[in-house]
């Protein structure tokens, strides 16, 4: 299957991104790792969205495309792929398409994870990271240290992140509704979108996206 993971931030679209590739035995293709492997590796294309990076600036759509191309061609996703962060427009999804269409494939469902936006924040805003391991994440509400500001694994300070803070998640919600929520639109007028919600224990939204993408595939019988 070819799928687009859309939804905003604090929805759990990386949890659910790693998760539903492996049941599906399909790559993640994850934006942010596509930028980590070329700038590591120092690939042109990497090279270049890093001058940009360097610059301030945000990476040119046909940079990203370009990476995205690349990645979709390597071998083990012929089969499938499963996209997340990509699109992020509506200029990206029509690239997209066009790709795809380059190389007779399509696009066979959009997942859009939906979440209450005041829970999205709380979600986020509530998360706290250990400062000497930052895979040691607590949640004020969710999963709260068993003593405040004090890692219950090693002991280190548990700090929130700028980028947690309650302006700053708004501000990235902003920009979601702004520029990556209209895909959706645009993803509905071909009937590919399966809206589920990303309410509840992981792996109840995981089954819901498997569900869902089970239908899909029924229809396509």
């Amino acid at each position: 299957m070819r799928i687009v993971l859309v939804g905003p931030p604090g929805a759990g679209k990386g949890t659910q991104a790693v998760r539903l590739a492996d049941k599906l035995a399909i790559p993640h293709i994850s934006t942010g790792d596509l930028f980590r492997a070329n700038i590591s590796r120092q690939t042109e294309l990497g090279k270049l969205a890093k001058s940009y990076m360097d610059a301030g600036n945000l990476v040119p759509d046909e940079v990203t495309i370009a990476m995205a191309k690349d990645r979709m061609e390597q071998p083990d996703a012929a089969g499938g792929f499963l996209l997340d962060g990509f699109p992020r427009n509506v200029a990206q999804a029509a690239a997209l398409d066009e790709l795809l269409r380059t190389e007779k494939m399509a696009l066979d469902a959009v997942l859009d994870l939906e979440a209450p936006e005041d829970e999205v924040v709380k979600r986020i805003a509530g998360r706290r990271i250990c400062r000497k391991d930052s895979s040691h994440v607590f949640h004020v509400a969710y999963n709260a240290p068993r003593q405040e500001g004090v890692c219950d694994v090693c002991g280190g300070e548990l700090y929130q992140r700028e980028d947690d803070s309650e302006d700053t998640v708004r501000t990235r919600l902003e920009v979601y509704h702004t520029q990556t929520e209209p895909i959706i639109d645009y993803y509905k007028s071909q009937g590919l979108v399966r809206t589920i919600s990303a309410m509840g224990p992981v792996d109840e939204v995981t089954e819901r996206a498997l569900e869902a993408l089970k239908s899909e595939q029924a229809e396509d019988k």
